[in-house]
């Protein structure tokens, strides 16, 4: 054998090492979204291009290229809907106006409740405010008195009424005030909440924190220290709270380095799970059955009509138990995130409802019958947090409030009261109950010509719209002037506490229809057959490109710095 022939066998090596890099790298591409959504890294780096710009006054009102009796309408239209919110909400927008400068939060919320193109007129004209002091039944009351029915669920924490929580965070304080604040030791009521987790999760040991936020790091956390792996698989458009890894594009400054974003329900998914070594866990929203690979429904993004949603509970149950299976077989760590979903879709949760057991199930909102909290439930192995035979290595995960006993005390009136018959019966048919519901009142839209149609997944909606439109995020503000009180999403997410009665949700479709009659009247969804979805991106898009342009040349032309650092 010669010196040459000496760098065959590792040249081949390295040449079969790269080759099989390569090739997972690739079938790692192709299992994510082709959508931005399914791409962290482009979808920041495009957000970052974004410029901002806003339509002037006659602009707002034909964005679409409508005719001028057709802006005409909508200006009118606009000034009346103007003129309504400035008497109705009064003290409710000044009280939220002394509360802005001091809340980023309201800040934020107050810019991205409709397309930033038009937030400028928005925010001037139809001011709404922020502000409530009471809730009667499943309606709430603001400043000025105003009485709406509750759509926004509070964020999912409502599920059986405001009165229900209300009890549940007065008689739970009352079960543990003379503990009071003391933390890092348990009051005793800990004891029926542990045995009555475990019997709804399935696990034998819990952890409580603060959030589903926190909840969800822990559980990531000690999924990665027990399986000795660092990968998260999460899905495309899946929301898990805002911490870094779990959030890795739009919305996060820092690049998530640990996160796998791929396809829901994709064999490609399956075959990156089947081949790699390197997956501690993958993270499932059950959310995401309503709009699969999609990112969680606003209006601030309706630039058109092409949102759409579905819900396939079989579909979806299929899908989980392939997902299940391949977990099993390359021990990776399946985690349902119920932090949302939780007891609302069956009394055992999503687990129940869609029939599939999760290794780890992390719970919150509702659960704490009002007070914050998150939960995590497993098995002990992988709930172990150390190692006996290495004192050192340690998983760390506390908080200074974990189990507060006024949390404790709310979660244990919770828990009782799924117990007992009254829930069983608004459990019996809830989903049978809220399909006719929805049903009901698509087909009310339907007879009435309205280009609106209702998704839902149980208690939970999303609105589409079937006609082309720039103007969908309008929808929000009649709906306000009708009554219904939304999130600052808009009609992306409406969530139901499970306390309406036939009667309740006969108001709130009469509601619902006369806004969307009166918004069709106004000329908002006006279209002469040639206006597109494809049409409106593509304007859109001119329209970026052309402001970009503008931010380029006037960055060129802006006073620089000289050499001494001083400004020319």
């Amino acid at each position: 054998m010669n010196a040459s022939s000496l760098w065959i066998l590792p040249a081949a090596l390295a040449a079969g090492l790269v080759g099989r890099r390569a090739w997972r790298r690739l079938q790692l591409s192709r299992a994510k979204h082709p959508s931005l959504a399914g791409h962290a890294r482009w979808s920041r780096r495009f957000a970052r291009q974004v410029p901002f710009y806003a339509y002037d006054e006659s602009q707002f009102f034909r964005a679409d290229d409508a005719p001028p009796e057709i802006e005409q309408r909508r200006r009118a239209a606009f000034e009346r809907l103007s003129a309504l919110y400035a008497t109705r909400y009064a003290r409710s927008v000044a009280e939220s106006a002394l509360l802005e400068p001091s809340i980023p939060d309201m800040q934020f919320t107050s810019r991205y409740r409709v397309p930033f193109q038009f937030r400028e007129l928005v925010r001037r004209s139809l001011r709404n405010g922020s502000v409530l002091v009471g809730t009667r039944g499943n309606r709430v009351i603001d400043p000025d008195g105003n009485e709406s029915y509750d759509l926004t669920g509070s964020y999912g924490v409502n599920l059986f009424g405001n009165d229900f929580y209300k009890r549940c965070m007065a008689d739970g304080a009352s079960a543990v005030a003379e503990l009071g604040a003391m933390l890092g030791a348990y009051h005793p009521v800990m004891a029926y909440n542990l045995r009555r987790l475990s019997e709804i999760s399935g696990h034998e040991q819990a952890s409580f924190h603060m959030s589903g936020t926190e909840a969800v790091m822990q559980a990531v956390r000690v999924a990665q220290y027990n399986t000795g792996r660092s990968k998260i698989v999460r899905f495309c458009g899946a929301y898990h709270g805002w911490w870094g890894d779990v959030q890795p594009g739009v919305g996060n400054p820092q690049t998530a380095r640990d996160t796998y974003t791929l396809r829901e329900d994709s064999a490609r998914t399956l075959t990156v799970l089947e081949t790699r070594n390197d997956i501690a866990c993958v993270l499932v929203n059950p959310l995401q059955a309503l709009h699969p690979n999609s990112n969680a429904p606003s209006d601030s993004q309706l630039i058109d009509s092409s949102r759409k949603a579905r819900f396939d509970r079989d579909a979806y149950a299929r899908w989980l138990r392939q997902l299940r299976d391949v977990c099993t077989r390359r021990g990776i760590v399946l985690i349902f995130d119920e932090v949302f979903v939780g007891f609302r879709l069956a009394r055992g949760g999503a687990q129940e409802y869609f029939g599939v057991k999760a290794d780890l199930v992390t719970y919150g909102k509702t659960l704490g019958g009002g007070l914050p909290v998150g939960v995590v439930c497993g098995p002990a192995a992988l709930m172990r947090r150390y190692r006996e035979q290495r004192p050192a290595d340690i998983c760390f995960a506390r908080g200074t409030f974990n189990a507060h006993p006024h949390v404790m005390g709310a979660m244990h009136e919770f828990l009782r009261f799924l117990e007992t018959d009254v829930a069983t019966d608004l459990y019996r048919d809830v989903d049978g109950l809220w399909n006719r519901r929805t049903a009901a009142l698509n087909a009310r839209l339907a007879e009435a010509s309205l280009p609106v149609v209702v998704t839902n997944m149980g208690s939970i909606w999303t609105i589409s719209y079937s006609v082309p439109s720039r103007y969908n995020w309008m929808l929000q503000y009649y709906l306000r002037a009708q009554g219904l009180h939304l999130g600052w999403i808009g009609t992306g997410r409406f969530i139901f506490s499970l306390d309406y009665t036939d009667a309740d949700f006969a108001a709130v479709t009469e509601a619902f229809v006369a806004a969307a009659q009166l918004m069709q009247a106004d000329g908002w969804w006006w279209n002469d057959g040639r206006l597109t979805n494809k049409w409106i991106k593509r304007r859109v898009l001119a329209e970026l490109a052309q402001s970009w342009w503008r931010a380029c040349i006037g960055s060129m032309n802006s006073p620089r710095s000289n050499a001494s650092g001083a400004r020319q």
